[in-house]
């Protein structure tokens, strides 16, 4: 009541100043967010437009020094490996994301599990990265493409699960009622009535997650590697992929060939995280009408 006293009493010109100091800041904001993506997306395009042709989609990478290499087993190896981790974490994570809407809600166990996947979200993906290859690489002896998709799904799984709970929580009640009251069991009703009703929410989740690792790099560096060959022994070899091509040929590389290969390499990866973006938002259009 206080305050609500003191709101009246505070002059008009006042709340009107604040009101436009604050509509100013987040102008400003947004300018700055859109200035920032737009010079990063013109700098990539600009330098690695020049590096895309044929050859550079249909080769595979080459030895340092060596001409005409390209990034196909790249391409092929981060595909193996992107979804060795889908096939690793939606699973679970879809399961988590439904025992925390439908049934655990506000139980021990779900208490503990969301408090988990915030703390897992918010873990440096380095360090995810070398608890894998503690787990994986250095009690099997090698690096290999499923160790990274074992990264890869780590990263992924609190991401999944999080947003399926939220879109399971959107789904009216009456929906569940109206299932149960026709003599469905609760399973039933959840995974056939509940789940296919926020199934584009569902797949929104999926995309965002894989939209979250496309371009991670320190989680492949511990596990997967990299190697100039197609990837042919993805559970026992090092694997390439386009994360780790591009770092190593535009950081460590000191021919200006392989620049413009690391360029080119970031053009793609850019440009498939751009379409993985929009094609989540128009699943959330779609889910919102």
């Amino acid at each position: 009541m206080t305050t609500l006293q003191n709101a009246r009493k505070r002059p008009i010109f006042f709340r009107k100043a604040a009101t436009t100091i604050l509509s100013c800041f987040t102008f400003l904001s947004l300018c700055l967010a859109i200035s920032c993506m737009c010079w990063i997306l013109i700098t990539v395009f600009s330098h690695g437009m020049s590096a895309i042709s044929p050859g550079f989609l249909l080769h595979i990478s080459k030895p340092y020094g060596e001409s005409e290499g390209g990034i196909a087993n790249a391409l092929l190896g981060t595909l193996c490996i992107t979804l060795g981790s889908i096939l690793i974490a939606v699973p679970p994570a879809l399961a988590a994301g439904i025992y925390l809407s439908e049934f655990g809600k506000q139980s021990r166990v779900a208490i503990m599990l969301r408090f988990c996947a915030n703390v897992l979200m918010g873990i440096p993906s380095i360090l995810v990265g070398l608890f894998v290859y503690v787990l994986l690489v250095v009690s099997t002896g090698h690096f290999s493409g499923f160790a990274g998709s074992v990264a890869l799904a780590i990263i992924m799984f609190p991401v999944i699960m999080r947003t399926t709970e939220d879109m399971l929580s959107m789904v009216p009640n009456t929906l569940r009622e109206a299932s149960l009251a026709l003599g469905m069991t609760r399973m039933r009703a959840t995974l056939c009535i509940v789940a296919r009703s926020a199934k584009n929410g569902l797949a929104t989740g999926i995309l965002l997650a894989l939209a979250r690792v496309s371009g991670e790099t320190a989680p492949l560096l511990f596990t997967a590697m990299f190697a100039d060959t197609w990837p042919t022994s993805f559970f026992t070899n090092p694997t390439a992929n386009i994360p780790v091509l591009m770092t190593e040929y535009t950081t460590n590389s000191p021919f200006e060939s392989m620049h413009s290969l690391g360029w080119g390499a970031a053009f793609i990866i850019t440009f498939i995280i751009l379409l993985i973006n929009l094609t989540t938002r128009l699943f959330f259009h779609e889910n919102k009408h």
